[in-house]
């Protein structure tokens, strides 16, 4: 892997990917551009909830945004969830081959957040491979406890935003995952198998503050339940004051 060159962060907002950008400027990778993708209410292969506030997180760490809307998705395939990755991966692909061709050949590669899905990283790499880039994925196999001790070590502010697993209720939607609600996921793992860092869909987060991050996120929400799974829905959101 180089570490000359400009890298675009795979960015959901979330607390993986923002893990990936954190430790790749950690790591003096110059990340030129952050690329969000808006999947739409449902998606294999990207985080859903709240991804427009990843506008907020870029202007807060000073990262020009690149944005790929839902309507460059197609309809979902449920039948073939394999097809519909590779479909969902291609408005992605499109999107870094315009930005290579702005950079004229300075594009070093990108960072993702996946933990432990291959369904996800095998179709990145395969991505990577095709446009001759590098992959960063600082996630990838980690031991997920050790992942999220060491985000909320360094300051990560991480709020829960979806959940759809069993153990997890409402009470847990706008929650923020510090060192009591880590060990309830520990034994919500043991008991229910409910993974630390929701790979799988078990819960969605949202990174407000980081040591990255110039200005924290300040959001207002309503909570959405339906019984066994939820979501918050945000009703404004603006970035704080600036840090001292």
């Amino acid at each position: 892997m180089t570490d000359s060159g400009s890298w675009v962060s795979l960015f959901s907002g979330g607390k993986d990917s923002s893990w990936a950008l954190y430790r790749a400027l950690e790591d003096g990778l110059t990340v030129s551009h952050l690329l969000t993708v808006h999947p739409g209410e449902d998606s294999y292969m990207y985080h859903v909830p709240e991804t427009r506030l990843a506008s907020l997180a870029a202007e807060s760490l000073g990262i020009p945004l690149v944005e790929v809307e839902p309507g460059d998705l197609g309809a979902a395939d449920v039948a073939d969830a394999g097809a519909q990755g590779d479909r969902e991966l291609e408005p992605l692909e499109a999107a870094l081959v315009d930005h290579r061709t702005e950079l004229d050949g300075d594009f070093a590669g990108v960072t993702a957040g996946a933990v432990e899905s291959e369904f996800q990283t095998s179709r990145i790499r395969g991505m990577c491979d095709r446009l001759d880039i590098d992959l960063f994925a600082p996630l990838w196999q980690r031991d997920p406890r050790d992942l999220a001790e060491a985000m909320l070590e360094a300051g990560f502010e991480i709020r829960i935003v979806q959940v759809a697993a069993r153990g997890l209720d409402e009470s847990w939607l706008g929650r923020t995952l510090d060192a009591d609600a880590l060990a309830e996921l520990v034994e919500l793992d043991a008991r229910y198998g409910v993974h630390v860092l929701g790979e799988g869909g078990e819960f969605e987060t949202l990174v407000t503050d980081g040591p990255h991050m110039d200005r924290p996120i300040e959001l207002e929400y309503e909570t959405v339940w339906d019984g066994t799974r939820g979501h918050v829905r945000v009703t404004d959101a603006r970035l704080g004051g600036a840090k001292k």
